[in-house]
């Protein structure tokens, strides 16, 4: 998703340089005798539907990363289709993005629902080009869960080198008709932080 520093710059976007964000969290009790659907089941936040895809859009984990990236990308002043964002999202799916504190060093993560997302991206994209592809994967995957490590380039142009990259980790769900994004949590390189090989593209 958007890199660290592009936030920074396009007005903290998604707020990460404004400090950590407290939150209260409920704490499931858990039983040997508890189930799989009686944990879910617990205080399960209510979210809106997602508005209808389009299934070629969520038919396979290619597919919805694909999806993804493409949606967000686009030059300055045009509108992003966020419905269609909105439709690749689980409800109550999270973005997650992590970095380095403005002040007095450590990281923090900041938590946004697809709807917050929306809200914060849309004025950066009226004023910037915004251009975000993936340069290499690694997933892995059992039963209808999946775990995707997505390393992308982030451009204002696609014609320019670009000015930012880094990893999105994807957490992908197939529901037996359909997949869907459950978590995309991402954290930007640094000079201190370099991808490491093994997630660039072969040859680099």
């Amino acid at each position: 998703m958007m890199s660290w520093k592009f936030i920074a710059t396009a007005v903290l976007m998604l707020g990460l340089a404004g400090g950590a964000q407290t939150q209260a969290q409920s704490q499931t009790s858990r039983t040997p005798q508890a189930s799989a659907a009686q944990l879910g089941a617990a205080a399960a936040p209510q979210a809106a539907p997602a508005p209808p895809t389009k299934p070629a859009d969520v038919a396979s984990p290619d597919a919805i990363l694909a999806a993804t990236y493409d949606v967000i990308s686009g030059p300055a002043g045009q509108q992003r289709d966020w419905d269609r964002f909105r439709s690749l999202f689980w409800p109550g799916a999270r973005l997650i993005p992590t970095g380095p504190k403005k002040e007095g060093g450590g990281f923090l993560a900041r938590t946004f629902t697809p709807d917050e997302y929306v809200a914060r991206a849309t004025p950066v994209f009226e004023k910037e080009g915004f251009y975000e592809k993936e340069a290499a994967r690694r997933m892995e995957r059992y039963g209808n869960i999946a775990q995707v490590f997505s390393t992308y380039e982030s451009r204002h142009d696609p014609k320019e080198p670009p000015f930012a990259r880094g990893i999105n980790s994807f957490q992908l769900f197939f529901d037996g008709t359909r997949w869907w994004v459950v978590t995309v949590f991402w954290e930007a390189e640094t000079a201190e932080n370099p991808i490491p090989k093994e997630f660039l593209p072969a040859g680099n």
